[in-house]
């Protein structure tokens, strides 16, 4: 081996490092010179790369793996401290009785707000309405956030607060469920992911007066996520939803010291984007382009989710006759609409989850192709929830990125029981996030957390991509469809660096790329399954620089 001109800034030694890179699959010592990696290979060879200023870190033996890429991170929405926390209520009465704790301690607060509801603890499969709010708020005005942040629900005090009355039900932050008897607003507003979280949406409930929207407030959440990103060993997020006023406070977050991971920023297209809107997605592309913050992709929405049926299934759903939920483009004005996009380069992250609205994406895409010619374009479907298996080879046939979150598929959260499954119904539960069906069959797989919605962690990410079992034990959902571990550590890595066109950047550890790795407590390749949760990224490093110790 040839001396090195000089020696490196930092060396990590006596490690097993997975590089995620065929051509040199392990290695136990890496030397970093100005954030790259100049060198991998036997511990004995670390002493070239070694000089008197060097950083030497020492891992002890442990796994060390490429820096983690989260494909789909919601750190701008994040966990917002200041609401009442209903992840885990599983009754209506548990819900009140976290809210009234809450205010019994907040006593002035001019607003309820809350997170995380969970559309099961509400009885017999319906929806919530104020009614079900009242007792616990009073009148001092409620918003709550189901957990998905796709449906949210005020009481009586708040309808009148955000001046929703029959005659005004299509709302700038989403369209509010009326009485099919009495045309009266129920206090459930629906398709709140698509028109509250973009940009005249949130800055209608600004202007209303809800502090959950306020600039400080989205900063606050932004901050806490990132602290919580780099702390789990996730070097790039890929933030799946911002409007243009949103990307100031990624600057912010740099400015401050905060921004430890780099950000992917997507850019959220709702319907009515003009033409001139597109231009200054354009423009915001090449003026945030670089190693820690790019802009560039767009998000658009084919339908909702399958919990409150507003996902679009090819077949009704479980107990309905007819009821197969909506798209919110007609299929061919979607397929003219996306190779529109494709023809002007644009790279679309489509959510799509029930069978019909991803197999109107795919159609949307086959038809991009033959109108414009092939292209690396790498558009991806996101979420990829409820399957069709005749559309699984289409994934790979057409280059679409299959951006997942297993941890969705676990049976606490999706299974038997619960409102995923109910309405899917079981003999459509093959289809359920059929990770295995599409890695065998060629599809990139771009794996993720979809924070706040489910835990960021990827530990817990990946336990569920392995076992398809609940966190604290019990019995498989679905297991013909887990993967191994090494599949899911590439789906979190190289997958998502390749659905992101960062592959000859971050991904693996390879000669070159840029010095983006963690060091885990626990070596979760080697490990029993079970284990795998509360593995905890000891060190986590960003450019050659230690960014994070446990």
């Amino acid at each position: 081996m040839a001396s090195p001109a000089r020696p490196a800034q930092l060396v990590l030694r006596n490690a097993r490092i997975h590089t995620v890179d065929p051509a040199l699959p392990e290695a136990q010592a890496m030397a970093v010179a100005d954030g790259r990696i100049a060198w991998l290979g036997p511990d004995e060879g670390a002493g070239e790369w070694t000089g008197p200023d060097t950083r030497v870190i020492d891992a002890g033996g442990k796994l060390v793996l490429p820096g983690f890429i989260d494909a789909h991170n919601h750190v701008r929405l994040g966990s917002d401290d200041a609401c009442v926390q209903l992840s885990g209520a599983r009754t209506l009465d548990e819900v009140h009785a976290r809210i009234r704790a809450w205010h019994t301690a907040n006593p002035d607060a001019e607003w309820i707000e809350a997170e995380a509801f969970d559309y099961s603890a509400v009885p017999d499969g319906r929806m919530p309405t104020a009614d079900d709010l009242d007792p616990a708020t009073g009148d001092v005005p409620a918003f709550v956030l189901s957990y998905d942040v796709h449906t949210a629900w005020v009481n009586t005090a708040g309808l009148r607060r955000l001046g929703i009355d029959r005659d005004h039900t299509d709302l700038p932050f989403g369209e509010a469920a009326t009485d099919p008897a009495t045309g009266e607003p129920t206090g459930f507003i629906k398709d709140f992911a698509v028109k509250g979280l973009s940009r005249d949406g949130h800055r209608a409930l600004r202007e209303l007066g809800l502090p959950w929207a306020s600039p400080d407030r989205q900063y606050g959440r932004l901050a806490k996520s990132l602290d919580d990103a780099i702390g789990f060993g996730i070097t790039t997020v890929v933030e799946p939803q911002n409007s243009l006023d949103d990307l100031p406070l990624f600057g912010r977050a740099r400015a401050e010291g905060r921004l430890k991971s780099r950000i992917v920023a997507a850019l959220f297209h709702p319907r009515g984007t003009t033409d001139a809107d597109l231009d200054d997605f354009a423009a915001a592309a090449r003026s945030h382009d670089d190693d820690r913050i790019r802009v560039g992709p767009l998000k658009l929405y084919i339908d909702d989710v399958v919990e409150p049926r507003t996902a679009a299934l090819l077949e009704p759903y479980a107990g309905c006759r007819h009821h197969r939920g909506d798209t919110f483009y007609p299929p061919e004005e979607f397929a003219e609409l996306l190779t529109k996009l494709d023809a002007r380069g644009f790279q679309c992250f489509v959510h799509a989850t029930g069978d019909r609205g991803i197999r109107t994406v795919l159609d949307a895409v086959e038809r991009a192709r033959e109108a414009n010619g092939p292209r690396d374009a790498r558009h991806q479907i996101v979420h990829v929830e409820c399957l069709d298996p005749d559309d699984i080879p289409r994934f790979a046939a057409l280059g679409v990125v299959a951006c997942m979150q297993p941890r969705h598929s676990a049976p606490e959260v999706a299974g038997p029981g619960k409102d995923w499954a109910r309405n899917v119904g079981a003999e459509r539960w093959h289809k359920a996030w059929p990770l295995r069906s599409l890695h065998e069959a060629g599809a990139v797989l771009a794996l993720s957390s979809d924070w706040n919605v489910a835990e960021m962690d990827p530990m817990v990410g990946i336990h569920t991509a392995v076992t398809r079992r609940p966190l604290d034990g019990g019995a498989p959902w679905m297991p013909q469809e887990t993967i191994s571990v090494e599949t899911a550590v590439h789906g979190y890595t190289m997958g998502s660096a390749y659905a992101n066109f960062l592959e000859d950047e971050r991904g693996s550890l390879t000669v070159g790329k840029a010095a983006d790795f963690v060091v885990l407590s626990r070596d979760i390749l080697r490990a029993a399954p079970e284990d795998i949760p509360g593995t905890v990224a000891e060190t986590v490093v960003v450019a050659g620089v230690v960014e994070h110790t446990a």
